[in-house]
């Protein structure tokens, strides 16, 4: 180092500290021109996405000038919450906020797509608050999550579809009534609501796609609700022949995300007015909505398993009066909430007619016979199978997946357990030995602990086991099986046999020649309030594949009223009886039942917290499974708006204080 060179040093430091304050005024200067508010609507009302109830409210940011037009209501955006980034939706721009000091402005706009909607938005609000739940909760279910690179592509424009020919419509729908009224109704731009029975061996699909091209001849859109994608596929084909090609969209889950966000963007858009889909399309933005329906909403799939558990029946129903839509729920079974509905003139019947219901013959077969010969099928149904098949498939429905599901003493019928943990015992395949459904523990050889006798009988078969049979009675007849993960979603009309497990059935080209219930009893054995109705309707629904002219036979009890209301196709009959009782025992739907589920010292602390109405009653506590305790909180159906809104209020206050989880579930579709 030079002598020159240390007097260098002071200018060099000088230099690079008068280069930083420059460039921390420039970052300075920058900062707060991205902060300085809007011209115009400075405050944003955010929803932020927290799972907490106290927090369930809106929260004002100040809009940064550099954001306004991205900031739209409906938006994605990036805010500051509890000391960390935090989702959140834009409700609505305000010009000024009640909150006296310093607003933190938007960190980042997400995107300038308005994807909530305001009859959403609202639609959302409605529902946490009647399921006890918060919006951010419902909000996951109704907004999927964002693809940037699909957002960022136009929508297409739906193309011309062909018009509504309105004496296809009611040809279609002939043989219920009055159903010319009804799509008269629709295409004139009214608003009708009915609770629909449909007839055996009718195309429902074809009946459903029709009444939306009657709503949509008026201009409006329309919102079609199923169980599952095998049913949104059937109605997806139905849309494209009455509707003409991509005029419509089905919203299912299997599809891909960049799929599904495109498919709703194009509703969001008003690209599409016409929506397809399960539980989840229920939220689905459709502009200028005129008509919802849900077909076959007794389903247990209808019933999100999600917090805050809303059922789609209910959310279309809400949203029905909201936006001023039609609606129209349907089913081959009437549920005692369709039922009620009609009771309280909240909607008119639309029903088959007397030749219509007569479109299948259904018979009742005794077990005695069967259990005369150590089988299950009766020489009735045989004779039934032989003769059908020489015209078409036929259908056998089981109620039990797998091969033998339970396994009993041959001699005494006690029920086999595992040595090791008490287990049921079951079998896999026709040569593996008997093993533990709990814990996989063979046990060959086997005795009977109470006789000592080391035979086995099977008394429940699963699906598996009703096709070997059957294939050894038919032989030559091809056996096929629809259940669990490997569900046939259609069939031929060639002579063959169908083994399907409820919900599981395929639909055959041309309807089934008969259809056979099997194991009637061990539907009707579940202990639970809607076992009758449930049961009835999974025999409906397989009984409806049967071609016009097609038998049913059920193998079961004949003085059963399920199994009368079947024989008679009186659904609307066995309805109306369910639902006197419902109403006489005070429960759902003419009370409003709320569980509270959880640790017994959580339950307990609900309880206290609980400001229920003076009408409730407190039912419980019992014990269920894992430790867990329950309460069952009744109310007449009048209070139950005040039920809903003391749950929410335990839930805020259980929040703000950190107590303890409990579930909290309003109308469960089960008890």
């Amino acid at each position: 180092m030079t002598d020159a060179q240390p007097e260098l040093l002071p200018g060099l430091v000088r230099a690079q500290v008068t280069a930083s304050r420059a460039k921390a005024r420039e970052t300075r200067a920058r900062k707060a021109a991205e902060a300085e508010p809007a011209a115009v609507d400075p405050v944003a009302r955010v929803l932020v996405d927290v799972p907490l109830a106290h927090l369930d409210r809106t929260f004002d940011y100040a809009v940064p000038a550099a954001m306004s037009d991205a900031a739209v209501p409906g938006a994605r955006v990036k805010v500051r919450f509890a000391g960390q980034d935090a989702d959140g939706f834009v409700l609505e721009r305000a010009a000024a906020s009640d909150h006296a000091g310093r607003l933190a402005p938007l960190r980042r706009a997400v995107s300038s797509e308005p994807v909530l909607t305001p009859p959403v938005a609202a639609l959302a609000g409605e529902l946490a608050t009647r399921y006890a739940g918060t919006r951010s909760d419902v909000l996951r279910l109704a907004v999927p999550p964002r693809h940037a690179t699909t957002e960022k592509q136009p929508t297409p424009a739906a193309p011309d579809g062909r018009p509504y020919d309105a004496r296809a419509a009611e040809s279609a729908w002939a043989g219920h009534e009055p159903a010319t009224a009804y799509l008269r109704h629709l295409t004139d731009g009214g608003s009708p609501r009915a609770v629909w029975t449909a007839a055996p061996a009718t195309d429902w699909t074809l009946l459903v796609a029709h009444a939306v091209a009657a709503t949509q001849a008026s201009g409006r859109g329309a919102l079609v609700c199923v169980p599952d994608g095998k049913d949104v596929a059937r109605v997806d084909a139905a849309l494209t022949a009455v509707l003409g090609p991509d005029r419509h969209v089905a919203l299912t889950a299997d599809v891909g995300p960049a799929r599904r966000y495109a498919d709703f963007l194009a509703i969001s858009r008003g690209a599409r007015r016409v929506v397809v889909g399960t539980r989840a399309a229920a939220f689905a933005p459709v502009h200028d909505l005129g008509l919802v329906a849900v077909w076959d909403d007794g389903d247990d799939l209808h019933a999100e398993p999600r917090a805050p558990y809303p059922h789609t029946r209910e959310t279309l129903l809400l949203r029905a009066e909201r936006e001023g839509a039609a609606a129209l729920v349907g089913g081959y079974v009437r549920t005692v909430e369709g039922e009620y509905l009609l009771r309280t003139g909240w909607a008119r019947e639309l029903a088959a007619d007397r030749a219509a219901r007569r479109a299948v013959t259904v018979s009742i077969v005794g077990e005695s016979d069967a259990r005369a010969r150590g089988g299950r099928v009766p020489r009735e149904v045989h004779l039934l199978v032989r003769e059908a098949l020489e015209s078409g498939p036929v259908l056998v429905q089981t109620p039990r997946l797998g091969y033998v599901t339970a396994l009993a003493c041959e001699r005494c019928r006690t029920p086999a357990r595992c040595p090791a943990c008490t287990g049921p015992l079951a079998l896999t395949g026709p040569t593996t030995p008997p093993a533990c459904r709990w814990c996989g523990t063979a046990a060959d050889p086997w005795a009977c602990p109470e006789c000592g006798h080391r035979g086995l009988r099977a008394p429940v078969l699963g699906d598996a086991r009703t096709a070997e049979e059957l294939g050894r009675a038919f032989p030559g007849t091809t056996v096929r099986t629809s259940s669990g993960e490997r569900v046939v979603a259609t069939v031929g009309d060639e002579p063959q046999i169908v083994v399907a497990t409820p919900g599981a059935e395929p639909v055959a080209a041309g309807g089934y020649a008969a259809v056979v219930l099997l194991d009637t009893w061990l539907l009707l054995s579940r202990i639970d309030l809607r076992a009758e109705e449930e049961a009835l309707r999974r025999w409906a629904n397989a009984a409806a594949l049967a071609r016009p002219g097609g038998r049913i036979a059920a193998v079961g009890d004949p003085a059963h009223p399920a199994l009368q209301a079947l024989v008679r196709w009186d659904p609307a009959g066995f309805a109306d009886r369910e639902t006197t009782q419902r109403v006489e025992a005070h429960l759902p739907p003419a009370s409003r039942l709320a569980t509270i589920t959880g640790e017994p010292g959580a339950v307990d602390d609900a309880l206290t917290l609980l400001a229920a109405p003076a009408s409730a009653e407190v039912l419980g506590p019992v014990d269920v499974a894992d430790g867990q305790s329950r309460v069952v909180v009744r109310v007449p159906r009048a209070q139950g708006t005040e039920l809903s809104a003391a749950l929410l209020e335990l839930q805020r206050l259980r929040s703000s204080r950190k107590l303890d989880a409990v579930r909290i579930q309003v109308d469960p579709p089960t008890l």
